[in-house]
């Protein structure tokens, strides 16, 4: 089956490249997190414009708990802050906000003003906005996987309950679509142990271009893109 030319719905980017484009500059690694975080306003900006319905973005990884801890301090530092500052914006630009991962590895005070920020704008509709924070793909299917096991063994459920449906309803993004549009910057081509499921038939754009150079008109170049391909799901 081949659909016609469309805005995604959703829109999963890899924001990659914070700390080369620091080096490159000759500054901390902080410096480009925290010029990221304006990428994100950017590319906030033009989902609304665009009517894009979800953003998923993998800000902090499972793996990236094996960084230096002076750079972890600084990175869960720059996500509080980021909540502080952006919550009256999402409410005035009706954006919710959600958060998938292993969040209660988070330290206490960040996960106190993430659940703050979910809380205050739960009934916001315009857009979505998934942070993806200590999260790895892997862990995520292998803990679905656990979980029908579980169900199986008590006798919840039988082994030809087992759809793909149901398998999804146990993964972190139960409830939201799988994405469209992936995009990853700095260009490194590959997934990251991002969204290794829910990524199955996105649309792939690359730039080379590292995270805090990019800007409200890449992402709407990135859609245009996607409008230009034809999406066959594995038919003729």
């Amino acid at each position: 089956m081949e659909t016609a030319p469309h805005t995604p719905a959703h829109i999963a980017i890899i924001m990659d490249g914070n700390g080369r484009w620091a080096k490159e500059r000759g500054l901390p690694r902080r410096d480009g997190h925290r010029a990221g975080a304006e990428s994100v306003r950017e590319c906030v900006e033009a989902c609304k414009q665009l009517g894009i319905q979800y953003l998923t973005l993998y800000a902090f990884s499972s793996e990236n708990w094996n960084r230096p801890p002076a750079e972890i301090t600084a990175l869960m530092a720059l996500l509080e802050r980021f909540l502080e500052q952006k919550a009256e914006e999402m409410m005035k630009q009706d954006v919710r906000l959600q958060a998938i991962g292993h969040l209660d590895r988070l330290p206490p005070k960040t996960r106190a003003k993430l659940d703050a920020a979910i809380s205050r704008t739960s009934r916001n509709r315009s857009l979505t906005l998934v942070l993806a924070l200590s999260y790895g793909s892997r862990e995520e299917i292998t803990e679905a996987a656990r979980s029908l096991v579980e169900d199986a063994a008590a006798g919840k459920i039988s082994p030809a309950d087992v759809t793909q449906d149901l398998f999804a309803s146990r993964l972190y993004t139960a409830g939201i679509p799988d994405p469209d549009l992936l995009i990853r910057t700095s260009g490194e081509l590959r997934v990251s142990n991002f969204l290794l499921w829910q990524i199955s038939y996105a649309e792939i754009v690359i730039y080379r271009k590292f995270w805090p150079d990019f800007k409200q008109a890449d992402l709407m170049d990135a859609v245009a893109e996607f409008s230009r391909r034809h999406r066959r799901f594995g038919g003729l």
